[in-house]
């Protein structure tokens, strides 16, 4: 036996086995299960994937998000890469094998592949003659079923894992957030909201979604199923993953508060026995919506590539997969605004003597930041540090004596100003000597700052920043892209909470995970490492924009450092 897949979310999903004679027969977990019970005890996936792995089927993941570590006893991995599982016997961590090395991985950070392998077209090349020819004939046929299956074991896979999610979604908003609204002496409506979201939106949602992918589902012959008009048309609706997603560190860290109590991990497991839910704790159910987002793209990826251009549904499952891709990518970029306005809040904070509106009232990211020399009419320089916001352009004094303290000397208006390059040598409107220069005129009153970099590079810098931040403040206009009021206020909130100002500075800089002691690589049966490391909720979409390193020079410029 050849290929095999079992579900890594705790789904039924089919797949194809293929013998050692050739022929195939579909599976699915469910099959697995009523073959053998201890499948369906808690840890019985794992120990599925271990015996398909004894029998010498070879089990492949793919990577969900990107799994970077310090630790050279883990295994380093970015989204999208395959890797051969080598034993699953821990839930948590798995131990596989990618570009030839062997190490821990994270098994929440993956999923089993669908058609874990393709069949050879070559498989009849070691014949001669005619007998070559006669194979390689057979090696097309079989590879056209081949194929033919192999879109059908992703369409089941779509369909079983979209019916399993639906009873998950079931199961949170009947067995927890029903009970939990009868206890009020345990939740508040606030409490509820941060740990749920709105899902229950999106099991509404889902449903629909389910509804409408049944009727387009052939379950006589599902490789002929044309499912990419049901993305296409409810594309619009998966926008509200992304406040679920934005919510979600905010939903654990409270659901990690509460547990300290008996009386709440005791409330929260009868909530699940009640309901005859599977064996997985409330935070994993809460984080199914999460990984339900990140696996469309995925899974659409896989069925295009098992869908031939002939087929009717190529069409729309090509702008379903690049419709889902916009819609991860659009989450990701508001998951990366709000954890961008904590930053700018906490900065905002640190600055002495801040006039005038918030900054989040307007701006959302920081583009660029450094020094130049802000020159009058009359001939006078001042040197200033400047920091550049979509919207707005900050000026801010260094204190002579503690130069990581910045006072607020003004902003200007990005939106009314026009950029305009000098060239060096003297000015005719100013009648000033200017070089590495640069001036922002204003279109409405015509008033005009001129700004001196110290080299030739940093001018190019600058030049290159002030047309970055207009293009964001474009796309940003046609993604729709805009922060909640509430989210800005809460944001300031927590920044003046946490440093009032002066107490505390500002670190951007990531902390490297600690070391783990681990036993020689050769040793299958080692310990595993002591924590899981949590995934970001899209790093697997395709960012727009690369992540700026501008944070870090916070560092130095924050007041009253520790």
């Amino acid at each position: 036996m050849r290929a095999s897949n079992v579900s890594s979310d705790g789904g039924a999903e089919s797949c194809g086995l293929v013998d050692d004679n050739g022929s195939e027969e579909d599976y699915s977990y469910e099959d697995l299960c009523q073959a053998n019970p201890r499948y369906l005890q808690p840890g019985g996936e794992q120990l599925a994937i271990n015996e398909l792995i004894s029998d010498g089927s070879v089990v492949c993941a793919e990577a969900l998000w990107d799994h970077v570590t310090m630790d050279d006893q883990e295994l380093g991995f970015k989204a999208g890469d395959v890797i051969q599982v080598l034993e699953a016997s821990n839930k948590d961590w798995w131990w596989g094998r990618s570009e030839d090395r062997e190490a821990w991985f994270p098994a929440s950070f993956v999923r089993l592949r669908v058609n874990q392998e393709e069949l050879s077209e070559s498989s009849s090349g070691s014949t001669q003659g005619e007998e070559r020819d006669e194979g390689a004939g057979r090696s097309r046929h079989k590879h056209c079923e081949s194929k033919q299956q192999m879109r059908t074991n992703v369409v089941r896979e779509i369909m079983n894992t979209e019916r399993v999610y639906i009873k998950h979604l079931k199961d949170i908003c009947e067995g927890y957030i029903r009970q939990c609204r009868k206890h009020t002496g345990m939740f508040t409506v606030a409490q509820l909201a941060t740990i749920f979201g709105n899902i229950e939106d999106i099991y509404k949602f889902q449903r629909k979604f389910l509804k409408d992918l049944e009727k387009q589902y052939n379950k006589e012959e599902p490789h002929l199923s044309e499912i990419g008009s049901c993305f296409l048309q409810h594309q619009e609706g998966f926008a509200i993953y992304s406040e679920y997603c934005n919510n979600h560190p905010g939903a654990c860290a409270e659901l990690s508060r509460l547990m300290t109590q008996g009386r709440y991990r005791h409330f929260f497991e009868a909530c699940r026995l009640l309901q005859q839910m599977i064996d997985i704790a409330i935070d994993g159910f809460l984080l199914t919506p999460v990984q339900k987002i990140c696996k469309y793209p995925l899974q659409l990826a896989e069925l295009l590539k098992y869908t031939t251009q002939e087929h009717s549904d190529y069409n729309n499952i090509k702008a379903a997969h690049e419709a889902m891709k916009h819609v991860a990518c659009l989450i990701n970029e508001r998951k990366r605004k709000l954890e961008s306005i904590d930053k700018i809040a906490r900065w905002q904070v640190s600055i002495v003597g801040w006039e005038g509106q918030d900054i989040l009232d307007r701006s959302s990211e920081l583009i660029h930041s450094g020094e130049l020399t802000r020159v009058t009419r009359q001939g006078r320089s001042q040197q200033r540090t400047f920091f550049l916001f979509d919207h707005q352009l900050v000026c801010c004094k260094k204190d002579l004596l503690r130069r990581d303290m910045l006072y607020y000397r003004g902003r200007v208006d990005m939106d009314d100003m026009e950029l305009v390059d000098l060239e060096d040598g003297r000015d005719k409107d100013w009648s000033l000597s200017v070089k590495n220069a640069f001036k922002l005129v204003s279109r409405s009153s015509g008033e005009a700052h001129l700004l001196c970099a110290k080299k030739q590079e940093d001018k190019a810098r600058w030049l290159q920043a002030c047309g970055a931040e207009r293009r964001r403040v474009q796309e940003d206009r046609e993604m729709g892209m805009e922060i909640p009021e509430n989210q800005k206020k809460l944001a300031m909130l927590n920044a003046q909470k946490a440093g009032h100002g002066k107490s505390k500075g500002y670190s951007g800089c990531p902390v490297a995970p600690p070391l783990q002691n681990l036993h020689p690589l050769q040793q299958r049966h080692v310990t595993v490492p002591a924590s899981v490391p949590q995934q970001p909720v899209f790093a697997l979409a395709e960012p727009r924009r690369k992540p700026s390193l501008l944070w870090h020079t916070f560092t130095k410029l924050t007041p009253f450092r520790k």
